[in-house]
């Protein structure tokens, strides 16, 4: 039943708390950018309904025959618009929330592996339920498919490190709307270095990461 699960484990987005060693634990480093954004301007409280993390694990080979997908939704977050542009913004995710799409039509396996990623080979989800993306830097862009680049910090597990992406951003009518592009997380950079059995294959470094956010005025 365990190499079941293993089977059909995914690597994870994020980082461990600590890693083994030469048999001694040794802490990571937090690394983040610093904050040069600001609170001053209009206020939006993130719409939790509209907004999520789409999440994508690969095994081997990037192809849809070696690949988990699903999605993680927001717990709160708020963003900030000054002179009608993005200003800042933080937003807060449900761990527990953590879900695949690819296997909701298999209630067994589903289950499964939910619970892997949520235990402590991966997210260890009872201890640290939430994780977060703080933006710290908006940039205008001005070629490609994207209109704005964001800087920010991204922490889970207690652990921050910088993380950029591309993003279309639009303000109107009393809306925020930030889509990402996707993106690859390299797990292992996070210290995140689970694999399956090698008979069940081996799981790539690479997680492909997107955030959707809608965000209404405060009223």
């Amino acid at each position: 039943m365990r190499k079941k699960l293993f089977s059909i484990a995914i690597p994870a987005l994020f980082v461990a708390t600590v890693m083994v060693s030469c048999k001694k634990d040794k802490p990571l480093t937090s690394e983040s950018n610093e904050v040069t954004t600001t609170k001053e301007g209009s206020q939006f409280t993130l719409d939790t309904l509209n907004s999520k993390v789409e999440w994508k694990g690969y095994k081997v080979f990037k192809s849809e025959n070696t690949s988990h997908f699903g999605t993680i939704r927001f717990e709160s977050g708020d963003v900030t618009v000054k002179d009608g542009k993005l200003e800042s913004g933080k937003f807060v995710a449900d761990m527990n929330s953590l879900t695949s799409v690819d296997l909701k039509d298999s209630p067994e396996d589903l289950g499964k592996l939910n619970g892997h990623l949520k235990s402590g080979d991966f997210f260890e989800v009872e201890k640290f339920p939430t994780a977060s993306y703080e933006i710290t830097k908006v940039t205008p862009a001005t070629e490609g498919d994207y209109n704005t680049l964001l800087d920010g910090n991204l922490t889970i597990k207690g652990i921050t490190k910088p993380v950029q992406f591309k993003a279309n951003v639009s303000v109107k009518n009393g809306e925020v709307s930030v889509a990402t592009e996707p993106k690859d997380i390299k797990r292992e950079e996070f210290g995140v270095k689970f694999q399956a059995p090698a008979e069940n294959g081996v799981i790539k470094d690479e997680v492909t990461l997107q955030i959707s956010v809608k965000a209404l005025e405060k009223k």
